[in-house]
Order: C-alpha cells, then structure tokens, then sequence
C-alpha cells in the first residue's frame, strides 16, 4: 500500500512539473546558471583567480630542504703511497631564499592578475546578458505566436458560423451549391492557420527549451503576460542611454580591464631592465664514516658528526642585466602592442554598443510607426468585414467577398500584433541598454 501513494504521489508531482509555467525571469534566471558556456567560462575566472594567488604567493620565501647519502668505493692517494678510501656520507641542508628588490615585479605582476581576474568576470556577465536577451526575445515571440493562435481561432468560429449558415441555405435552396463548397474550403483554410499558428508556438517554446538547455522540452510552457491592447511611444534620448550603456555594460568593462592589464604587463616586462637583489640563508650538517679508516683516526657516531658539523649561512645575491640579446626590449614592444590591441577592441565593443543602441531607437521608432498604421488598418478592415458580413446577408454581395474580407482582417490582426511585440523588444532592448532589468 506504501508503494501504490509513493506512486500516485509521484505521478502527481510529474503532472505539476508538467503544467508549471516559466516567468521571463525565471527562464532568465535558469539559463544564467545552468548554461554551459557560462559555466565554460566560470572556470576560466577561476584559473585566473589561481593565478591571483599565485602571484600574491611570490611575496613570500622559498624554502627548500635537501639530503644526500651516498657511498664511495676505491683508492685514495697519500703523498707517493694510496690508501683504501671505501666511505659513507650523508648531508641534510635547508635552504630560503627572497626576492628584496626588482623594480616592483611582484606588485605589478599581483596588478596584473587583478585586472585579468575582473575582466573574466566581466566575460561572464556579458555571456549572461546575451542570453537573456535571446530570451526575452524569444519570450516575446512565444507570445506572439500565441495571440495569434487567439486570432485564428477567432476567425474559425466566423468560419465555422459561415458554413453552418451556408449548409442551412443550400439545403433550402435559397443558396447554390457553389456556396457551401466556398464556406467548406474556407473553414479548413482557417483550421489551416490554426493549425501552422499553434505549430509556431510549440517551436517558439522549443527554441527557448534550448537556450534553457532543458533535457525535455515536451510540456514546456511559459507565463502568458497581459499586454496592453494599446501602446504609447516612449522616446529614450539616444546619447544618455549610450553614457549610461559605455558605463555599465560587461563588454565596455571587461575590454577596459584587459587594458589596464596590458599596461600592467608592459610594466612586468620593463622590470627586467633592472638588478635582481635576492637575500638567502640555510642550514646544513653532514656524516661521514671511513669503512677501513687509517691508524689513529678518529670518527664520531652519527648525531656526534651531525652536532659537530651544523653549519649556518646568510647572503645577498645581486643579478645585474647587461646584455640578453635585446629580448627584454622587444618583449616590451610587445606588450606596448598589445596594449595597442587591447585598446582597440574597447572602440569595437563601444562601436557595437553604438550601433546596438541606435538601432534599438530606430527599430522602436519604425514599429511604432508600424504598430500605428497597423492599429489604423485592423480597424479599416473591421469595418469592411463588417460590410461584407451585412451585404451578404442581404443577398448583395457573395461569399468570396466575404472571405477576402475576413482574411483581411486576419491579416491585419496579425500585423498589429507583430509590430507591438517588434516594438516591445526594441525598447526592452533600449531599457536593458539603460541598466532597467528586462521584465515584462
């Protein structure tokens, strides 16, 4: 009987799973979090933050320690005579050495990290952006397609309406057969529509499926969003929305970090103009027993030698560059370049942000326009419908007039719709520009 609710309770979890409903933020939320190019370049920041670590590590000592043993077989020479010289030694050391003084290379070097580890983040929250904005626009077109499923169905209940009343007049005779045919064909042309509007929805779902990167896309739905039958044009000043964009967006960041880390590179590299000043200290003892030693020699035991021989020492090591070939000047030049390069691509990401920002005003500007003659038009075409829909009841107008005038007035549904969700993107995209979070 545990099995059986364990079972049914399962299966009613599977079917709210089934039937929840994803918001835009929280599609943007998954995507940022489970996808794989973000989570790629997650561990790029990390490989970075090591070499942060790193770099910070060189402020401190090195400390090495060493051990020796060995044994020796043979003859040793004595003025004209030798002697056997078998013997074992042992030595143990411990060593340290610090960097004292060059020029600030490890400060810099530590700069440089810093600057690499920012721009990865920034890599990352640019990848986040680009994402969410395939969402969103993606989100927008979901919703689109579904009303214009609302439209097409709405116009194969006219249809349907048409051919019940074109079957009643037939049977009576009051109508031709030709007109039931027409009233026929019309209605699967309208269940047609139908039918490719709801396709376009389910590919719309399946598209943001995959920028989700779900496993399963069957039953994926989204949050329908009450938009406003009528729109109002909301103008953005084109030249703040570019200050506030250079300012805040990751791009423009990141491309700014990696030229303060080419500057702190060139710095690293022309620290190799300059002496090297290193201090070391160390310990060491060592052992060693002749096998057959000569008459009168004295040897001590192992910790004896060990004491005996305990030795200390300290020292400065300055390493001057005089002449490696002009490596060091021409690995400056190259990094001179490639700050070159690294200021180079902030003028191509301001250049695309330029370019994405008075295109998004354009493009908002245009749908607006679009969304207005389009409003214009449904309402012409309404009211032709309407005429034709009047006239054919009174027996002065055919069928096909009737027809051409409620695919008219689909046409022209569908058009509003399209130019409002084309001119909600373009401000959300002006709005994301701006720093405004995207939202519906």
């Amino acid at each position: 009987m545990k099995k059986v609710w364990i079972i049914v309770f399962g299966l009613g979890y599977l079917g709210l799973s089934a039937q929840k409903k994803w918001s835009l933020k929280e599609c943007v939320s998954y995507a940022v979090e489970h996808n794989l190019q973000v989570i790629q370049n997650q561990y790029n920041k990390q490989n970075q933050e090591y070499n942060l670590k790193a770099a910070q590590k060189e402020y401190l000592p090195s400390v090495t320690g060493s051990m020796t043993t060995g044994v020796s077989f043979g003859q040793g020479s004595l003025g004209a005579g030798s002697f056997r010289n078998d013997r074992f030694n042992n030595s143990v050391g411990l060593g340290a050495d610090i960097l004292l003084y060059n020029n600030g290379r490890l400060e810099k070097n530590v700069r440089k990290a810093q600057f690499d580890v920012e721009a990865s983040q920034f890599d990352i929250e640019t990848i986040k952006n680009d994402i969410s904005l395939q969402i969103a626009q993606q989100y927008l077109t979901v919703l689109l397609n579904k009303e214009i499923v609302k439209i097409s169905q709405s116009a194969v209940g006219n249809a349907q309406k048409q051919f019940d009343r074109a079957k009643i007049t037939t049977q009576v005779g009051t109508t031709a057969q030709t007109v039931l045919a027409e009233a026929e064909a019309a209605l699967a042309r309208e269940k047609q529509n139908l039918k490719t509007a709801e396709v376009n929805v389910g590919r719309a779902l399946f598209a943001i499926v995959q920028l989700l990167q779900l496993s399963d896309y069957k039953g994926f739905d989204v949050e329908d969003v009450n938009i406003s039958e009528k729109l109002d044009l909301q103008l953005a000043n084109v030249d703040e929305v570019l200050a506030t964009a250079y300012e805040i967006q990751p791009q423009i960041k990141a491309a700014e970090s990696r030229i303060r880390s080419a500057e702190a590179q060139t710095e690293v590299s022309k620290t190799a103009f300059w002496p090297t000043l290193t201090a070391s200290a160390g310990l060491n003892t060592f052992y060693n027993r002749q096998f057959d030693p000569m008459p009168g020699t004295v040897q001590g035991n192992f910790f004896e030698q060990y004491k005996d021989q305990f030795g200390q020492n300290v020292g400065l090591s300055l390493n001057i560059p005089i002449f490696n070939k002009g490596k060091t000047k021409l690995q400056v030049e190259q990094s001179k370049i490639n700050e070159s390069i690294a200021k180079n691509t902030l003028e191509q990401q301001k250049q695309t942000v330029r370019q994405n920002v008075q295109k998004a005003q354009f493009d908002a500007d245009a749908n607006y326009e679009t969304y207005l003659a389009a409003v214009e038009a449904e309402k012409s075409s309404k009211l032709a419908l309407d005429f034709a829909d009047k006239s054919y009841t009174a027996g002065r107008t055919t069928i096909y007039d009737v027809n051409v005038a409620r695919n008219n007035y689909a046409n022209a549904q569908g058009s509003v719709a399209q130019a409002k969700y084309n001119y909600l993107f373009s401000l959300k995209l002006l709005n994301f520009y701006a720093g405004i979070p995207l939202s519906l």
